[in-house]
Protein backbone atom coordinates (compact mmCIF):
# COMPACT_ATOMS: atom_id res chain seq x y z
CA UNK A 1 0.00 0.00 0.00
CA UNK A 2 1.40 3.84 -0.77
CA UNK A 3 2.06 6.11 1.48
CA UNK A 4 -0.44 8.31 0.29
CA UNK A 5 -3.35 6.34 1.15
CA UNK A 6 -2.44 6.60 4.75
CA UNK A 7 -2.83 10.54 4.69
CA UNK A 8 -6.00 11.73 6.58
CA UNK A 9 -8.39 13.48 4.53
CA UNK A 10 -7.73 17.58 4.92
CA UNK A 11 -10.36 20.49 4.15
CA UNK A 12 -8.78 23.02 1.97
CA UNK A 13 -10.50 26.54 2.69
CA UNK A 14 -10.78 29.38 0.71
CA UNK A 15 -8.17 30.84 3.01
CA UNK A 16 -5.63 28.17 1.99
CA UNK A 17 -5.42 28.73 -1.49
CA UNK A 18 -2.80 30.74 -3.09
CA UNK A 19 -3.07 33.18 -6.40
CA UNK A 20 -1.91 30.30 -9.23
CA UNK A 21 -4.54 27.98 -7.75
CA UNK A 22 -7.16 30.51 -8.04
CA UNK A 23 -6.01 31.58 -11.52
CA UNK A 24 -5.55 27.76 -12.79
CA UNK A 25 -8.67 26.06 -11.86
CA UNK A 26 -8.14 23.42 -14.24
CA UNK A 27 -4.94 23.02 -13.51
CA UNK A 28 -5.83 22.78 -9.78
CA UNK A 29 -8.19 19.86 -10.99
CA UNK A 30 -5.88 17.88 -13.27
CA UNK A 31 -3.54 17.71 -10.04
CA UNK A 32 -6.37 16.41 -7.85
CA UNK A 33 -8.02 13.87 -10.28
CA UNK A 34 -3.95 12.07 -10.39
CA UNK A 35 -4.55 9.00 -8.72
CA UNK A 36 -0.85 7.84 -8.38
CA UNK A 37 0.16 11.31 -6.61
CA UNK A 38 -2.61 11.97 -4.36
CA UNK A 39 -5.59 10.15 -3.40
CA UNK A 40 -7.97 10.18 -0.53
CA UNK A 41 -10.22 8.05 1.33
CA UNK A 42 -13.95 9.38 2.28
CA UNK A 43 -15.39 8.18 5.29
CA UNK A 44 -19.19 8.26 5.80
CA UNK A 45 -20.31 9.01 9.30
CA UNK A 46 -23.66 8.11 10.53
CA UNK A 47 -25.02 10.40 13.63
CA UNK A 48 -26.50 9.02 16.71
CA UNK A 49 -29.70 9.50 16.60
CA UNK A 50 -30.91 7.86 19.91
CA UNK A 51 -31.40 11.15 21.87
CA UNK A 52 -33.23 12.50 18.70
CA UNK A 53 -37.11 13.16 19.32
CA UNK A 54 -38.48 13.03 16.27
CA UNK A 55 -41.15 15.96 15.15
CA UNK A 56 -44.49 15.57 15.92
CA UNK A 57 -47.48 16.24 13.35
CA UNK A 58 -49.62 19.35 14.50
CA UNK A 59 -53.45 18.31 14.32
CA UNK A 60 -55.81 21.31 12.83
CA UNK A 61 -58.34 20.53 14.02
CA UNK A 62 -57.88 19.34 17.11
CA UNK A 63 -59.56 21.64 19.53
CA UNK A 64 -57.36 22.25 23.41
CA UNK A 65 -57.99 23.16 26.84
CA UNK A 66 -56.99 26.09 26.34
CA UNK A 67 -59.30 27.08 22.98
CA UNK A 68 -62.04 25.88 25.15
CA UNK A 69 -61.46 27.91 28.00
CA UNK A 70 -60.81 30.50 26.08
CA UNK A 71 -64.63 30.39 23.94
CA UNK A 72 -66.74 29.21 27.25
CA UNK A 73 -65.24 31.92 29.01
CA UNK A 74 -65.61 34.82 27.00
CA UNK A 75 -69.18 33.36 26.25
CA UNK A 76 -69.64 33.52 30.10
CA UNK A 77 -68.23 36.77 30.75
CA UNK A 78 -69.97 37.98 27.09
CA UNK A 79 -73.69 37.10 28.36
CA UNK A 80 -72.94 38.01 32.02
CA UNK A 81 -71.94 41.83 30.58
CA UNK A 82 -75.31 41.96 28.45
CA UNK A 83 -77.67 41.24 31.53
CA UNK A 84 -75.95 44.15 32.90
CA UNK A 85 -76.35 46.28 30.19
CA UNK A 86 -80.07 45.40 29.64
CA UNK A 87 -81.45 44.83 33.30
CA UNK A 88 -78.93 47.40 35.06
CA UNK A 89 -77.19 50.11 33.11
CA UNK A 90 -78.90 50.58 29.85
CA UNK A 91 -82.44 51.34 29.00
CA UNK A 92 -82.52 48.32 26.44
CA UNK A 93 -84.77 45.30 26.05
CA UNK A 94 -85.48 42.62 23.39
CA UNK A 95 -84.09 39.05 22.91
CA UNK A 96 -82.53 39.44 19.54
CA UNK A 97 -81.13 42.72 20.94
CA UNK A 98 -79.72 40.44 23.78
CA UNK A 99 -78.31 38.32 21.77
CA UNK A 100 -76.58 40.72 19.01
CA UNK A 101 -75.09 42.36 21.56
CA UNK A 102 -73.45 39.55 23.45
CA UNK A 103 -72.14 38.17 20.31
CA UNK A 104 -70.36 41.33 19.90
CA UNK A 105 -69.35 41.21 22.98
CA UNK A 106 -68.46 37.68 22.96
CA UNK A 107 -65.87 38.33 19.82
CA UNK A 108 -63.97 41.27 21.84
CA UNK A 109 -63.21 39.51 24.66
CA UNK A 110 -62.48 36.39 22.66
CA UNK A 111 -59.91 38.56 20.84
CA UNK A 112 -58.36 39.58 24.12
CA UNK A 113 -58.09 36.74 25.86
CA UNK A 114 -56.18 34.83 23.13
CA UNK A 115 -54.02 38.12 22.62
CA UNK A 116 -52.93 37.30 25.32
CA UNK A 117 -50.92 34.04 24.84
CA UNK A 118 -51.22 34.39 21.27
CA UNK A 119 -49.48 36.22 17.99
CA UNK A 120 -51.28 38.09 15.89
CA UNK A 121 -51.49 35.83 13.54
CA UNK A 122 -52.75 32.80 15.93
CA UNK A 123 -55.60 35.68 16.51
CA UNK A 124 -56.44 36.49 13.36
CA UNK A 125 -56.88 32.95 12.48
CA UNK A 126 -58.91 32.42 15.81
CA UNK A 127 -60.73 35.04 15.21
CA UNK A 128 -61.87 34.00 11.46
CA UNK A 129 -62.68 30.39 12.80
CA UNK A 130 -65.11 31.45 15.49
CA UNK A 131 -66.83 33.87 12.27
CA UNK A 132 -67.14 31.02 9.93
CA UNK A 133 -68.52 28.53 12.91
CA UNK A 134 -70.81 31.31 13.93
CA UNK A 135 -72.22 31.66 10.10
CA UNK A 136 -72.76 28.09 9.91
CA UNK A 137 -74.30 28.23 13.24
CA UNK A 138 -76.49 30.93 12.56
CA UNK A 139 -77.69 28.52 9.43
CA UNK A 140 -78.34 25.51 10.91
CA UNK A 141 -80.40 27.75 13.33
CA UNK A 142 -82.70 29.26 10.61
CA UNK A 143 -83.68 26.00 9.15
CA UNK A 144 -84.04 24.48 12.12
CA UNK A 145 -86.62 27.47 13.48
CA UNK A 146 -88.52 27.07 10.33
CA UNK A 147 -88.78 23.82 10.05
CA UNK A 148 -89.91 23.29 14.07
CA UNK A 149 -92.33 26.26 13.57
CA UNK A 150 -93.98 24.99 10.70
CA UNK A 151 -94.26 21.21 11.99
CA UNK A 152 -95.22 22.67 15.84
CA UNK A 153 -98.45 24.82 13.94
CA UNK A 154 -99.28 22.29 11.89
CA UNK A 155 -98.96 18.95 14.50
CA UNK A 156 -102.69 18.81 14.40
CA UNK A 157 -103.54 18.21 11.09
CA UNK A 158 -100.09 16.16 10.22
CA UNK A 159 -99.97 13.95 13.33
CA UNK A 160 -103.27 13.27 14.28
CA UNK A 161 -105.72 12.93 11.18
CA UNK A 162 -104.71 10.20 8.72
CA UNK A 163 -107.40 11.88 6.24
CA UNK A 164 -104.76 14.42 5.96
CA UNK A 165 -103.15 12.63 3.46
CA UNK A 166 -106.16 10.84 1.48
CA UNK A 167 -108.50 13.42 0.94
CA UNK A 168 -109.62 16.35 -0.87
CA UNK A 169 -111.34 19.54 0.00
CA UNK A 170 -113.64 18.58 -2.17
CA UNK A 171 -116.69 18.13 1.19
CA UNK A 172 -114.84 20.10 3.08
CA UNK A 173 -115.14 23.80 3.92
CA UNK A 174 -113.49 26.43 6.17
CA UNK A 175 -116.13 25.55 9.10
CA UNK A 176 -115.49 22.04 8.88
CA UNK A 177 -112.79 20.21 11.70
CA UNK A 178 -109.55 18.73 10.89
CA UNK A 179 -111.17 15.23 10.69
CA UNK A 180 -112.83 16.08 7.36
CA UNK A 181 -110.91 16.85 4.02
CA UNK A 182 -107.19 16.51 2.59
CA UNK A 183 -104.73 17.72 0.36
CA UNK A 184 -104.11 14.63 -1.63
CA UNK A 185 -104.98 16.68 -4.54
CA UNK A 186 -102.23 19.31 -4.08
CA UNK A 187 -99.71 16.33 -3.46
CA UNK A 188 -100.80 14.60 -6.87
CA UNK A 189 -101.03 17.96 -8.69
CA UNK A 190 -97.22 18.93 -7.42
CA UNK A 191 -95.99 16.07 -8.30
CA UNK A 192 -97.30 15.96 -11.99
CA UNK A 193 -96.31 19.52 -12.71
CA UNK A 194 -92.54 19.30 -11.22
CA UNK A 195 -92.01 15.69 -13.17
CA UNK A 196 -93.02 17.63 -16.04
CA UNK A 197 -90.75 20.49 -15.18
CA UNK A 198 -87.78 18.02 -15.13
CA UNK A 199 -88.59 16.29 -18.04
CA UNK A 200 -88.17 19.65 -20.01
CA UNK A 201 -85.19 21.04 -17.90
CA UNK A 202 -83.17 18.46 -17.25
CA UNK A 203 -82.04 17.93 -20.61
CA UNK A 204 -82.83 21.09 -21.87
CA UNK A 205 -80.49 22.72 -19.55
CA UNK A 206 -77.79 20.39 -19.22
CA UNK A 207 -77.23 20.45 -23.05
CA UNK A 208 -77.49 24.04 -23.01
CA UNK A 209 -74.37 23.99 -20.41
CA UNK A 210 -72.45 21.65 -22.65
CA UNK A 211 -72.54 23.65 -25.44
CA UNK A 212 -71.82 26.81 -23.89
CA UNK A 213 -68.49 24.77 -21.99
CA UNK A 214 -67.91 22.62 -25.71
CA UNK A 215 -68.77 25.24 -28.34
CA UNK A 216 -67.39 28.68 -27.16
CA UNK A 217 -67.81 31.34 -29.25
CA UNK A 218 -69.90 34.71 -29.85
CA UNK A 219 -73.41 33.35 -29.84
CA UNK A 220 -72.16 31.28 -26.66
CA UNK A 221 -71.76 34.32 -25.28
CA UNK A 222 -74.52 35.75 -25.91
CA UNK A 223 -76.69 32.32 -24.67
CA UNK A 224 -74.79 32.83 -21.41
CA UNK A 225 -75.64 36.37 -21.07
CA UNK A 226 -79.29 35.60 -21.31
CA UNK A 227 -79.20 32.59 -19.07
CA UNK A 228 -77.39 35.09 -16.77
CA UNK A 229 -80.17 37.78 -16.61
CA UNK A 230 -83.48 34.98 -16.51
CA UNK A 231 -82.31 33.61 -13.07
CA UNK A 232 -83.27 37.29 -11.53
CA UNK A 233 -86.70 37.31 -13.48
CA UNK A 234 -89.72 37.71 -11.43
CA UNK A 235 -91.76 34.81 -11.37
CA UNK A 236 -94.87 36.55 -11.94
CA UNK A 237 -93.33 37.79 -15.62
CA UNK A 238 -93.25 33.83 -15.91
CA UNK A 239 -96.54 33.46 -15.38
CA UNK A 240 -97.79 36.78 -17.04
CA UNK A 241 -95.55 34.88 -20.37
CA UNK A 242 -97.14 31.67 -20.36
CA UNK A 243 -100.54 32.98 -19.53
CA UNK A 244 -100.43 35.47 -22.71
CA UNK A 245 -97.95 32.81 -25.29
CA UNK A 246 -99.79 29.33 -24.40
CA UNK A 247 -103.44 30.10 -22.31
CA UNK A 248 -104.57 32.83 -24.20
CA UNK A 249 -103.65 31.83 -27.79
CA UNK A 250 -103.48 27.91 -27.68
CA UNK A 251 -105.29 26.21 -24.53
CA UNK A 252 -107.58 29.02 -23.48
CA UNK A 253 -107.81 27.49 -20.50
CA UNK A 254 -105.52 26.94 -16.97
CA UNK A 255 -104.00 23.52 -16.84
CA UNK A 256 -101.09 21.34 -15.10
CA UNK A 257 -99.34 21.99 -18.10
CA UNK A 258 -99.43 25.23 -18.13
CA UNK A 259 -97.86 25.77 -14.69
CA UNK A 260 -95.30 23.19 -15.53
CA UNK A 261 -94.44 25.39 -18.17
CA UNK A 262 -94.27 28.25 -16.18
CA UNK A 263 -92.09 26.13 -13.02
CA UNK A 264 -89.76 25.08 -16.11
CA UNK A 265 -88.96 29.05 -17.20
CA UNK A 266 -87.84 29.69 -13.64
CA UNK A 267 -85.80 26.15 -13.71
CA UNK A 268 -84.01 26.21 -16.29
CA UNK A 269 -82.08 29.20 -15.47
CA UNK A 270 -80.78 27.82 -12.51
CA UNK A 271 -80.03 24.69 -13.89
CA UNK A 272 -77.85 26.32 -16.68
CA UNK A 273 -76.03 28.55 -14.45
CA UNK A 274 -75.18 26.15 -11.91
CA UNK A 275 -74.49 23.32 -14.79
CA UNK A 276 -71.96 25.60 -16.49
CA UNK A 277 -69.86 26.18 -13.50
CA UNK A 278 -69.72 22.52 -12.92
CA UNK A 279 -68.60 21.71 -16.44
CA UNK A 280 -66.52 24.42 -16.46
CA UNK A 281 -64.43 22.67 -13.64
CA UNK A 282 -63.69 19.33 -15.54
CA UNK A 283 -59.84 19.27 -15.77
CA UNK A 284 -59.12 19.97 -19.99
CA UNK A 285 -56.00 17.06 -19.49
CA UNK A 286 -59.18 15.04 -19.66
CA UNK A 287 -60.51 15.84 -22.85
CA UNK A 288 -57.07 15.73 -24.19
CA UNK A 289 -56.71 12.66 -23.37
CA UNK A 290 -59.61 11.18 -25.19
CA UNK A 291 -58.73 13.14 -28.46
CA UNK A 292 -55.57 11.74 -27.98
CA UNK A 293 -57.07 8.22 -28.11
CA UNK A 294 -58.84 9.10 -31.17
CA UNK A 295 -62.58 9.56 -29.55
CA UNK A 296 -64.78 12.14 -31.16
CA UNK A 297 -66.63 15.23 -29.74
CA UNK A 298 -70.01 13.36 -28.47
CA UNK A 299 -68.03 10.38 -27.10
CA UNK A 300 -65.46 12.37 -25.19
CA UNK A 301 -68.69 14.48 -23.51
CA UNK A 302 -70.69 11.34 -22.91
CA UNK A 303 -67.88 8.99 -21.27
CA UNK A 304 -65.72 11.32 -19.98
CA UNK A 305 -67.05 15.31 -18.96
CA UNK A 306 -70.45 14.20 -18.08
CA UNK A 307 -69.26 11.19 -15.92
CA UNK A 308 -66.79 13.54 -14.23
CA UNK A 309 -69.07 16.60 -13.35
CA UNK A 310 -72.20 13.88 -12.24
CA UNK A 311 -72.29 14.92 -8.55
CA UNK A 312 -72.81 19.06 -9.79
CA UNK A 313 -75.10 18.17 -11.91
CA UNK A 314 -77.04 16.31 -9.54
CA UNK A 315 -76.76 19.32 -7.44
CA UNK A 316 -78.02 21.89 -10.05
CA UNK A 317 -80.96 19.49 -10.48
CA UNK A 318 -82.11 19.51 -6.79
CA UNK A 319 -81.03 23.75 -6.97
CA UNK A 320 -83.68 23.67 -9.86
CA UNK A 321 -86.25 21.61 -8.26
CA UNK A 322 -85.80 23.17 -5.31
CA UNK A 323 -86.64 26.68 -6.72
CA UNK A 324 -89.86 25.23 -9.35
CA UNK A 325 -91.17 23.33 -6.20
CA UNK A 326 -91.81 26.13 -4.47
CA UNK A 327 -93.23 28.82 -7.13
CA UNK A 328 -96.40 30.25 -6.24
CA UNK A 329 -97.01 33.17 -8.63
CA UNK A 330 -96.74 31.48 -11.69
CA UNK A 331 -98.95 28.31 -10.92
CA UNK A 332 -102.02 30.90 -9.38
CA UNK A 333 -101.80 32.47 -12.95
CA UNK A 334 -101.45 29.35 -15.11
CA UNK A 335 -103.27 26.51 -12.72
CA UNK A 336 -106.11 27.62 -11.53
CA UNK A 337 -108.03 26.76 -8.38
CA UNK A 338 -109.53 23.24 -7.72
CA UNK A 339 -110.53 21.11 -4.95
CA UNK A 340 -111.10 18.03 -6.51
CA UNK A 341 -107.89 15.84 -7.81
CA UNK A 342 -107.03 16.01 -11.21
CA UNK A 343 -104.42 13.77 -12.88
CA UNK A 344 -104.79 14.97 -16.15
CA UNK A 345 -102.42 17.99 -16.85
CA UNK A 346 -104.02 18.63 -20.08
CA UNK A 347 -107.43 19.50 -19.28
CA UNK A 348 -108.84 21.21 -16.02
CA UNK A 349 -107.11 23.19 -13.45
CA UNK A 350 -104.61 21.74 -10.79
CA UNK A 351 -103.79 22.83 -7.71
CA UNK A 352 -100.24 22.78 -6.25
CA UNK A 353 -98.65 22.67 -2.62
CA UNK A 354 -97.58 26.21 -3.04
CA UNK A 355 -100.65 27.45 -4.08
CA UNK A 356 -102.70 24.90 -1.45
CA UNK A 357 -100.53 26.73 1.37
CA UNK A 358 -101.81 30.20 -0.09
CA UNK A 359 -105.59 29.21 -0.36
CA UNK A 360 -105.29 28.26 3.20
CA UNK A 361 -103.33 30.83 5.18
CA UNK A 362 -105.88 33.05 3.87
CA UNK A 363 -108.24 31.92 6.59
CA UNK A 364 -109.11 33.45 9.73
CA UNK A 365 -110.06 30.26 10.72
CA UNK A 366 -107.75 28.12 13.11
CA UNK A 367 -108.60 24.63 11.21
CA UNK A 368 -107.34 26.37 8.05
CA UNK A 369 -104.19 27.99 9.23
CA UNK A 370 -103.26 24.16 10.83
CA UNK A 371 -104.09 22.81 7.52
CA UNK A 372 -101.82 25.40 5.38
CA UNK A 373 -99.02 25.03 8.24
CA UNK A 374 -99.66 20.99 7.27
CA UNK A 375 -99.37 21.65 3.66
CA UNK A 376 -95.91 23.45 4.11
CA UNK A 377 -94.39 20.52 6.21
CA UNK A 378 -95.45 18.24 3.95
CA UNK A 379 -93.59 20.10 0.83
CA UNK A 380 -90.80 20.84 2.85
CA UNK A 381 -90.62 16.47 3.74
CA UNK A 382 -91.21 16.63 0.40
CA UNK A 383 -88.27 18.37 -1.27
CA UNK A 384 -85.95 16.59 0.96
CA UNK A 385 -87.00 13.17 0.13
CA UNK A 386 -85.98 14.26 -3.47
CA UNK A 387 -82.70 15.69 -2.15
CA UNK A 388 -81.83 12.34 -0.30
CA UNK A 389 -83.29 10.58 -3.43
CA UNK A 390 -80.58 12.28 -5.72
CA UNK A 391 -77.77 12.29 -3.47
CA UNK A 392 -78.47 8.74 -2.67
CA UNK A 393 -78.01 7.72 -6.98
CA UNK A 394 -75.59 10.80 -8.29
CA UNK A 395 -74.02 12.33 -5.42
CA UNK A 396 -70.55 10.12 -5.05
CA UNK A 397 -67.63 12.29 -6.50
CA UNK A 398 -65.63 11.42 -9.44
CA UNK A 399 -63.63 8.16 -8.99
CA UNK A 400 -65.89 7.15 -6.01
CA UNK A 401 -68.13 4.04 -6.41
CA UNK A 402 -70.02 1.66 -4.97
CA UNK A 403 -69.60 -1.86 -3.93
CA UNK A 404 -71.86 -2.73 -6.48
CA UNK A 405 -70.41 -0.34 -9.43
CA UNK A 406 -66.58 -1.79 -8.22
CA UNK A 407 -67.71 -5.42 -8.54
CA UNK A 408 -68.58 -4.45 -11.87
CA UNK A 409 -65.88 -2.75 -12.93
CA UNK A 410 -63.99 -5.50 -11.63
CA UNK A 411 -65.83 -7.89 -13.39
CA UNK A 412 -65.31 -5.68 -16.98
CA UNK A 413 -61.61 -5.60 -16.49
CA UNK A 414 -61.52 -9.54 -15.94
CA UNK A 415 -63.39 -9.55 -19.28
CA UNK A 416 -60.76 -7.70 -20.74
CA UNK A 417 -58.25 -9.32 -19.51
CA UNK A 418 -59.19 -12.08 -20.85
CA UNK A 419 -60.10 -11.10 -24.30
CA UNK A 420 -56.92 -9.38 -24.48
CA UNK A 421 -54.90 -12.53 -23.41
CA UNK A 422 -56.74 -14.54 -26.32
CA UNK A 423 -55.98 -12.20 -28.63
CA UNK A 424 -52.30 -12.04 -28.03
CA UNK A 425 -51.90 -14.99 -27.24
CA UNK A 426 -50.21 -17.61 -30.74
CA UNK A 427 -52.09 -19.65 -32.48
CA UNK A 428 -50.65 -23.08 -32.99
CA UNK A 429 -50.43 -23.49 -36.67
CA UNK A 430 -51.44 -26.72 -38.27
CA UNK A 431 -48.58 -29.83 -37.91
CA UNK A 432 -48.22 -31.18 -41.86
CA UNK A 433 -49.49 -34.29 -42.37
CA UNK A 434 -46.93 -36.57 -43.21
CA UNK A 435 -47.93 -39.29 -46.45
CA UNK A 436 -45.65 -41.27 -48.33
CA UNK A 437 -44.58 -40.01 -51.34
CA UNK A 438 -46.22 -41.25 -54.85
CA UNK A 439 -44.42 -43.67 -56.59
CA UNK A 440 -43.65 -42.34 -60.28
CA UNK A 441 -43.66 -44.69 -63.01
CA UNK A 442 -40.30 -46.15 -63.97
CA UNK A 443 -39.91 -45.42 -67.82
CA UNK A 444 -38.74 -48.83 -68.51
CA UNK A 445 -41.52 -50.42 -66.32
CA UNK A 446 -44.03 -48.77 -68.64
CA UNK A 447 -42.07 -49.51 -71.50
CA UNK A 448 -42.69 -53.22 -71.05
Amino acid sequence: MSRDLLVEPRTEHASDLTAPDLAEPHAAEQHTHRPAERSTTTRTVIPDVAGIVPAQRRVLRRVTLDDTFAIVGSLAAAAALSTLLFGWFAPLSGAIGWVVVTYLAFLVLYTVVVSLTGSRETVTDKLITVLLYSAGLALVAALSFVVIYTLVRGREALFFHPNFFTETMELAGPLDPLDVGGILHAIVGTLIQISIALAITVPLGIVTAVFLNEFPGRFARFVRTVSDAMTALPSIVAGLFIYAAVILIFTHQRSGFAAALAISVMMLPIMIRASDVVLRLVAGNLREASYALGAPRWRTVWHVVLPTAKSGLVNAVILGTARGIGETSPVLLTSGMTAVLNVNPFSGPMISLPLQVFEFVKSPEPTMIARGFGTAAILISLVLILFTLARAFGGRGPGQLSRRQGARLAAASQRDEARIAARTSPTPTPSPVLSAPASTPNPEESSL
